[in-house]
């Protein structure tokens, strides 16, 4: 993650600086509409940032930013049963499309990164979950 250089934005007032994990966050929440999509991926930090009970919205993202350009990358857990090539593309175009209509940045890439398929489990019936829990 690199730092956008301070002369980023100059106006009559002053300059405009967008930091790194501002990006991030845009692209974590573009990445989780897309239907498809399970999860973030994170690594070690980002399990511990959860324990301690934070919702961290740059989990699975890196960020590589100049002045006028930035290069995303996205690690996710899909669904199963969803077709890898059109939830990637859309991931694409959507990280792509939030950040330059809320940054004013050109994004040159999202690479997106497949790291676990997570399958749907069955759900128990309301009534087994009540028996469970009455005791005898």
């Amino acid at each position: 993650m690199t730092i956008i250089a301070a002369d980023y934005e100059k106006t009559d007032m002053g300059t405009i600086q967008i930091a790194p994990e501002v990006i991030e966050v845009i692209a974590g929440l573009a990445t989780v509409e897309v239907e498809g999509v399970a999860g973030m991926s994170g690594g070690f930090v980002n399990g511990i940032t959860e324990l301690l009970g934070r919702k961290n919205f740059a989990k699975g993202i890196k960020v590589n930013v100049g002045q006028r350009e930035a290069a995303i990358d996205v690690s996710i857990v899909m669904e199963f049963g969803h077709r890898i090539p059109e939830v990637a593309g859309k991931i694409q175009q959507n990280v792509k499309l939030a950040i330059e209509s809320m940054t004013g940045l050109s994004v040159v890439e999202v690479n997106v990164h497949i790291h676990d398929v997570q399958f749907k489990t069955a759900e128990k019936p309301v009534e087994e979950e009540s028996a469970a829990l009455r005791v005898k």
